[in-house]
């Protein structure tokens, strides 16, 4: 990819995550991006695939950052706050249109389906290695992050924003708080 395009799609990302996506047209886009719509053709052959382009490279993008955010860190605890907490902040850089085009666009709904699932399956491991190195209370590691995926898959499919108001942003930032208080070890 050449560097116009990178710059071009990082340009598209930013105009997505404020404006959302299906109402515009190629001709929408490239008038504001200033570019012309075969410039927008050599990112993606449509408009739909340059949408799952543009939503793919927000969560790649996203998780980089939350990866490189944990990269050092050892203690599970802080692990799964410190990635729960930049996945609520990167959701929060996207505007609610984007977030419904996101749900009502079945191939961009896809993608956040597939990083969900892989955001509950790196919360399985933090869980599990909590567990191990005595920083959680004995728990059924696979039980609880099962548990975690599906109020994963409640906030990434819109049930629990629908049914409470809350952005997805808030929901993860809550999830963090209901799953680290449940894990800490119990009193005597």
């Amino acid at each position: 990819m050449t560097g116009r395009q990178q710059v071009l799609l990082r340009d598209l990302e930013s105009l997505f995550l404020a404006k959302g996506f299906l109402q515009f047209t190629l001709d929408d886009l490239a008038a504001e991006l200033s570019c012309s719509k075969s410039t927008l053709y050599a990112l993606a052959p449509s408009k739909e695939q340059l949408a799952v382009r543009v939503v793919r490279h927000f969560f790649a993008g996203a998780t980089e950052v939350i990866e490189r955010d944990i990269a050092e860190l050892t203690d599970a605890r802080e692990m799964i706050e410190i990635y729960l907490a930049g996945v609520s902040a990167q959701l929060g850089r996207a505007s609610d249109a984007f977030m419904r085009d996101v749900a009502a666009f079945e191939p961009a709904r896809s993608e956040y389906e597939r990083n969900s699932r892989a955001a509950a399956g790196r919360i399985r491991t933090f869980i599990a290695a909590g567990v191990s190195a005595g920083v959680f209370r004995e728990v059924h590691a696979n039980l609880l992050a099962e548990m975690v995926a599906v109020l994963i898959e409640g906030i990434q499919t819109g049930l629990i924003g629908e049914r409470t108001g809350v952005s997805d942003a808030e929901a993860f930032s809550a999830l963090a708080e209901l799953l680290l208080g449940g894990l800490q070890p119990r009193r005597p």
